[in-house]
């Protein structure tokens, strides 16, 4: 949720972005994503508090300062540039957003005195006769740091929640004589969230707008309630999305392009033409014209693919960067990775490129042949148009133009498959008409503390009538 209202400040080009994080922290920062600074508010005692906290960040900055509350995804950055427009045309000390609500229960209501903002006050501190009235505070405001900051340390926690409220700051600049200005926007910007169930409407709400916005600029969606387009994207006329498609962060979409379905997009550069097949996540990554990229196949950060190359099923990239038409197309692992143009890469090749403490390069050159089910043990250089077997192992560096295979012997033995089944039918055929109880196991492995070749002799029944032998017991056991 947090990434609308962070996407409506980058629009009006505020920075530098501060975030004060309490609660949860680690996970805030990891949905905010690059590029934002975060203060810790250990103790949670109130949104002036909260606002201190920030302090350091913002108290000798010359310009105006933004605060707002994370939790507004519907607020437009339209609305946020006429609230600073109007600050500055008014010489304002702070400008705050209000909104005239049909349910104003639990907002802090605006109290005027001859048209002028006069105080906000928090719902619970209100009497009757406040609570009546229908304009509310946001909790957007545009302030001058240096000014109000002073104010911001008067403020007491005298109050029902015991907390330090960051409306009292408008008081305080009232009583200090300095002039306070005011913007009003639509109910249907400031819809609060209050419940995951909220939260669920919101974001429809959010995805319908979105998807609808990028149709109008020529994005194809088959089936536009299903697919899930963040903030901070940009995507190309005519690509078509297909359904469970995720575009998060700051991801950057071509022209031409295609989304079968159920991919997840993370901070990536797509050029024009990309066909980006069923089931693939791609992160933190660079795919070139008219690459092919699944079913099935993952890009993990540090993967630049250059034009026309073929990524296949179960294929698995990291930290890879693959010259111009190389094709790894099935069952493959290429991680610390450096291929040239026109390679092929077999099914189920590994670049081993860990040795359990540190992580090496594979570098591959170009036009070369890489056999199925082979093995690349990195730090390893293969040279141009050279030919790996199948099944290869390779250790040492490839000269150009060079044949490496692992020599194996394949062993034949004729008959054997008729000879088994010969056995296997004849066994059966005599075990059938009559159970045969094993030998106890302490006369197969008596003397040498093992059941090695005793042990699977033991498990084909003897036949009828026939004795068995209890190794180094000297005695004869006919069975039953």
């Amino acid at each position: 949720m947090i990434q609308w209202t962070l996407s409506a400040l980058r629009e009006v080009g505020a920075e530098p972005i501060v975030v004060v994080v309490g609660a949860h922290a680690e996970a805030l920062k990891a949905a905010c994503g690059p590029g934002i600074q975060f203060v810790h508010q250990a103790e949670q005692r109130g949104t002036g508090h909260a606002a201190l906290m920030a302090r350091p960040a913002f108290e000798n900055l010359p310009g105006d300062a933004l605060v707002l509350s994370a939790d507004l995804p519907m607020l437009k950055a339209e609305s946020l540039r006429r609230l600073v427009d109007r600050h500055r045309a008014t010489n304002a000390g702070v400008s705050l957003m209000t909104a005239t609500v049909a349910e104003p229960h639990g907002w802090g209501r605006i109290v005027r005195r001859g048209g002028a903002v006069h105080a906000i006050v928090e719902e619970r501190d209100a009497t009757a006769e406040e609570r009546a009235l229908p304009e509310v505070n946001v909790g957007v405001y545009c302030l001058v740091p240096r000014r109000l900051f002073p104010i911001l340390d008067r403020v007491t926690a005298d109050n029902a929640q015991g907390e330090i409220y960051l409306t009292d700051m408008v008081g305080g600049a009232v009583q200090a004589g300095i002039h306070v200005a005011d913007v009003s926007v639509e109910a249907d910007e400031v819809v609060q969230v209050n419940s995951r169930i909220d939260l669920a409407a919101i974001g429809k709400t959010l995805r319908e707008g979105t998807n609808r916005m990028w149709m109008e600029a020529g994005v194809t969606f088959e089936d536009p309630e299903r697919a899930y387009i963040g903030p901070d994207v940009t995507i190309g006329r005519d690509t078509v999305i297909g359904p469970n498609v995720h575009l998060r962060g700051h991801t950057v979409v071509g022209q031409n392009c295609r989304f079968d379905g159920s991919a997840y997009v993370t901070d990536a550069t797509i050029a024009d033409g990309v066909h980006v097949k069923f089931g693939v996540v791609i992160t933190g990554s660079e795919v070139g014209r008219a690459c092919q990229i699944g079913p099935f196949a993952q890009l993990r950060p540090g993967t630049r693919l250059a034009p026309e190359v073929h990524i296949g099923d179960f294929v698995e990239t990291k930290n890879a960067i693959l010259g111009e038409r190389t094709k790894a197309n099935h069952l493959t692992y290429l991680g610390d990775t450096e291929i040239g143009t026109d390679t092929n890469i077999g099914a189920g090749t590994i670049t081993c490129n860990y040795d359990g403490f540190r992580k090496y390069r594979t570098i591959i050159g170009s036009r070369v042949q890489v056999g199925s089910d082979s093995q690349l043990v990195a730090p390893v250089t293969i040279a141009d148009d050279a030919y790996i077997g199948t099944g290869t192992t390779v250790r040492e560096d490839v000269h150009a133009g060079a044949l490496v295979f692992n020599p194996k012997q394949d062993v034949q033995r004729p008959g054997w498959v008729a000879a088994r089944r010969a056995r296997e039918a004849g066994a059966a055929t005599d075990a059938e008409p009559q159970p045969t109880q094993l030998p106890r196991p302490q006369a197969i492995a008596k003397g040498k503390g093992r059941t090695g070749g005793a042990a699977r002799r033991a498990k084909v029944p003897p036949k009828k009538g026939a004795a068995s032998s209890a190794k180094g017991t000297g005695k004869r056991k006919r069975t039953r």
